[in-house]
C-alpha cells in the first residue's frame, strides 16, 4: 500500500474516531444533566424546557454521527473505492477540451453527492426539526430554494470553476497565486452582492418599521462609528422559528438583518444589547482579523494544492490513474478537511476568545443585564443546552458554553 494512501487512511479513521468520541462524551454529559435545571438558569428557564434542549441535543448529535459515518464511507468510496476514477474515465470518454472535461467531473461529483445528501438533509428538516416544533419549512419552499440553489450555484459557480481549471493549465508555475488572487476577488464581491441580489431571491427583507427601536438603534451605530446603509427584518419565520440576528455586506453595502422571530421575541433594550454585541466584533476588528486569518488559509490552500498536482503519489495515493488539474482540485477539496480536522480546537479557542470580547464591549455600550436577560431567552428558544461536555464544547463551539458566558456577564453587571 502507498505510504500516502496509508496516511490518509489513518487520517481518516482517526479524525473519525475523535468525533465520535466527543460526541459520545456530549450526549453523556447531557443525559446526566438533563434532570436539573443549572442553578444560574433556574428562576429563567422552566426544567421542561430545558429537557428538550438536552433531547434536541442529542438528537442532533446522533443524526451528525450517521452524517458523519456516512461520509466517511462516502469519502473512501470515491477515492480508494474507485469512484472518481470511474467518473474521470467516464467523462474522459466525451473527448472534449480538458477546461470542459474538468467542469463535468466537477460538476458530476456534485450532483452524485447532492443526491446521495437528500436523505438525511430531508430527515433533518421534516423529522428532527418537526419534531421539536422548529421547522416552518412546507416541502414547496423547501423544494424551491434547492432549486435556486442548484441554479445559481450553476450560474456563479461553473464559470468561477472554468477561470480556476483555465489558470491551473495555462498561468505558469505561480498559477496557484493567480487563482488566490481570484478566487479572493470572487469572495469579496459575493459579501458585496449578497445582500442586494441573492438574499432576496431566498427571503423577503423590509425597512424595520419600529421607529423607537430603529431610533435607538441608530443611535448605537453613531456612537460606535458604524455605518449601516440600512436595518432590514427577514422573514426567518417562514423557514424556521430558531431566531437570529447578522451583519451582511461590505463598505457602503453594509447592512444589518434582524430575524422576524428575534425582534418578536426580545424587547428594545435587549435588542440593542444584541446589537452592541455584534459591534463588539466590528469595533474590535474581529471582521477584519478572520478576513486577515482567510486570506492568508487560503494562500497556503492553493500554494499546497501547486505543489501536490506535481506530485504522482498523491493522485495513485488516493485512487486516480491518471493525474489532472481537475483530479487534484477535487481530491484537495476531499482530503484537506481530514488532515485539517485537528486544527479546530484552535479555531474555536480564538472564536470564544472574540465573543468575550465583543460581550464586554456590549457591556459597556449597552445594559449588560439585557444582554444576559437576551441571551437566556435564546438558549430557551433555540433549544441550546446549557450543559455541554466541556471537552466537546472547547473543541467545537465557537460560542462560551452558555453557564461560562452568562457568569463573564454577569461580573459585568456586578463591576
Amino acid at each position: 500500500m502507498p505510504l500516502f494512501t496509508t496516511l490518509f487512511l489513518i487520517m481518516v479513521f482517526l479524525s473519525a474516531l475523535t468525533h465520535f468520541w466527543l460526541s459520545l462524551r456530549q450526549i453523556k454529559y447531557v443525559q446526566q444533566h438533563r434532570g436539573k435545571v443549572p442553578e444560574a438558569f433556574a428562576e429563567k428557564i422552566s426544567l421542561s424546557d430545558h429537557q428538550k434542549a438536552a433531547d434536541y441535543t442529542i438528537a442532533k448529535e446522533k443524526l451528525g454521527n450517521i452524517n458523519l459515518l456516512f461520509s466517511t464511507v462516502l469519502l473512501l468510496v470515491w477515492t480508494l473505492g474507485g469512484g472518481l476514477e470511474w467518473v474521470d474515465q467516464y467523462v474522459r470518454s466525451w473527448e472534449v477540451s480538458p477546461i470542459y472535461t474538468g467542469v463535468l467531473f466537477i460538476l458530476l461529483i456534485t450532483f452524485i453527492s447532492s443526491i446521495l445528501d437528500l436523505p438525511l438533509s430531508l430527515y433533518n428538516t421534516f423529522v428532527l426539526e418537526e419534531k421539536f416544533c422548529f421547522n416552518r419549512t412546507t416541502f414547496k419552499t423547501w423544494l424551491s430554494d434547492m432549486l435556486k440553489q442548484t441554479i445559481l450555484g450553476l450560474l456563479i459557480g461553473v464559470p468561477l470553476i472554468m477561470v480556476i481549471l483555465w489558470l491551473m493549465d495555462s498561468a505558469g508555475s505561480y498559477w496557484w497565486l493567480y487563482a488566490w488572487a481570484v478566487w479572493m476577488g470572487f469572495g469579496f464581491l459575493m459579501m458585496w452582492a449578497y445582500p442586494a441580489f441573492i438574499a432576496p431571491i431566498f427571503n423577503k427583507f423590509t425597512e424595520l418599521d419600529d421607529e423607537s427601536l430603529k431610533q435607538r438603534i441608530e443611535r448605537l451605530m453613531t456612537h460606535c462609528g458604524f455605518i449601516s446603509k440600512s436595518i432590514k427584518v427577514m422573514d426567518g419565520s417562514r423557514r424556521s422559528s430558531h431566531g437570529n440576528a447578522y451583519f451582511t455586506g461590505l463598505g457602503n453595502n453594509k447592512q444589518i438583518v434582524f430575524f422576524d422571530n428575534l425582534l418578536n421575541s426580545l424587547d428594545e433594550e435587549e435588542v440593542e444589547a444584541v446589537l452592541a454585541h455584534e459591534l463588539g466584533h466590528f469595533k474590535r476588528k474581529h471582521i477584519l482579523k478572520r478576513l486577515i486569518t482567510m486570506t492568508i488559509m487560503t494562500l497556503i490552500g492553493f500554494a499546497v494544492l501547486g505543489w501536490l498536482m506535481q506530485q504522482t503519489w498523491f493522485y495513485n495515493g488516493l485512487g486516480m490513474s491518471t493525474p489532472s488539474i481537475y483530479a487534484a482540485l477535487v481530491l484537495f477539496s476531499l482530503s484537506s478537511p481530514i488532515f485539517t480536522f485537528f486544527l479546530a480546537p484552535v479555531s474555536a479557542m480564538i472564536s470564544r476568545k472574540h465573543e468575550f470580547e465583543a460581550d464586554d464591549f456590549a457591556a459597556q455600550q449597552a445594559d449588560a443585564a439585557k444582554l444576559t436577560a437576551a441571551l437566556v431567552k435564546l438558549y430557551k428558544d433555540n433549544a441550546n443546552t446549557l450543559t455541554p461536555d466541556p471537552v466537546h464544547s472547547a473543541w467545537y463551539d465557537s460560542h462560551p458554553p452558555a453557564p461560562v458566558r452568562i457568569a463573564h456577564l454577569n461580573q459585568a453587571v456586578q463591576t
